[in-house]
């Protein structure tokens, strides 16, 4: 019976007797150099002692990783991801497997059984949904899963992390209408995503608070990507009576209707103002720089990441959401309006 005690002892346990943090014993686990040879040795003794390994923790014999799932790998967005998850990961000493799961029942069966093979400690979503049935298939293995920017309404076996999309998108409307902007185009995001759904009602609030009318020649569909913020500021600014400004629901959009713009001898700030939301790095680097709704995705995505271990050390989420703060960052992109 004391032998089976022991081998119940938690990281957290080590840690504590140890005088150290769970990340370092988990540096030690994994083989780790960056750990005092006097710490390690401290570590390794609790380890022997207690018959502790971390396959032996995690019960269903879990490999020490945390599955980063994405539907594609081609952005900027999905590098903040991947930075925010690893910044975790490094620290905690778990390695991160990065995979993209395209459409098609074949590819989703291929990716649920190699993750089923790697007995991950929990898998983080970017952008991308899980099915009922795959849900339930790993809710049955015990493995965590946390969305990011989750389509439609999460399964309720699973968490989320977001941020202040509503007031993030009213507060960009609104400094363009305090600029004096009342034509404001808007370009959205996928329809099916929470996210372009909030930013949208974000952006139709401002204009009714403010007592302007919400014309829908001035909403154009988008889908996150550069071509769809050309191609739909390109269909703005050719309406009959364009908007004087554009607030588009990504980065990834605005530097899109940048290219727009330019091609049709405008200038940005002068004779159109635009506005974006994530505040990825490019935003301070084009030109002119880009005002924009700082999304904190670095840190959504490690607040991902630091619950997949908290899930994996008390088999359970504190919560089942988190949402982070945005903030309007001021740039170059935006000038005064007609009404100015």
């Amino acid at each position: 019976m004391a032998e089976a005690k022991k081998s119940r002892v938690t990281i957290s346990d080590i840690a504590r007797e140890a005088g150290v943090s769970v990340p370092t014993v988990s540096k030690v686990l994994n083989g780790r150099p960056e750990v005092a040879a006097h710490t390690r040795e401290r570590v390794e003794k609790l380890i022997t002692r207690h018959n502790y390994s971390r396959r032996a923790n995690h019960g269903s014999g879990r490999a020490g990783l945390i599955d980063l799932v994405f539907h594609t790998l081609d952005n900027e967005w999905v590098l903040e991801i991947v930075r925010g998850v690893e910044s975790v990961t490094h620290d905690a000493g778990v390695g991160m497997v990065v995979s993209a799961v395209h459409d098609g029942r074949k590819t989703e069966r291929a990716w649920l059984d190699n993750l089923t093979s790697r007995r991950s400690d929990g898998i983080i979503l970017a952008v991308t949904e899980l099915g009922p049935r795959h849900a339930e298939q790993l809710h049955g293995l015990g493995v965590p899963v946390i969305i990011i920017d989750s389509l439609g309404q999460p399964d309720p076996r699973v968490a989320s992390v977001g941020a202040t999309n509503w007031s993030g998108a009213r507060s960009a409307v609104e400094h363009l209408i305090e600029q004096g902007h009342e034509r404001i185009g808007f370009i959205g995001g996928p329809p099916q995503l929470q996210c372009s759904v909030a930013r949208l009602d974000g952006y139709r609030s401002a204009l009714m608070a403010a007592g302007i009318p919400v014309a829908d020649e001035l909403i154009a569909d988008g889908d996150f990507t550069h071509d769809r913020g050309q191609d739909a500021a390109a269909e703005l600014l050719d309406l009959a009576e364009p908007p004087t400004a554009i607030f588009a629901a990504n980065d990834q959009q605005a530097l899109g209707a940048y290219r727009a713009v330019e091609q049709r001898g405008l200038r940005i700030a002068v004779d159109i103002s635009v506005i974006g939301f994530d505040n990825l790095p490019m935003a301070q680097w084009i030109s002119p720089a880009l005002t924009t709704v700082d999304q904190p995705v670095a840190t959504m995505a490690a607040e991902a990441a630091r619950m997949v271990l908290r899930h994996a050390e008390t088999g359970r989420f504190e919560t089942n959401r988190v949402e982070l703060a945005t903030d309007l960052v001021l740039r170059a992109s935006t000038g005064p309006g007609p009404k100015a």
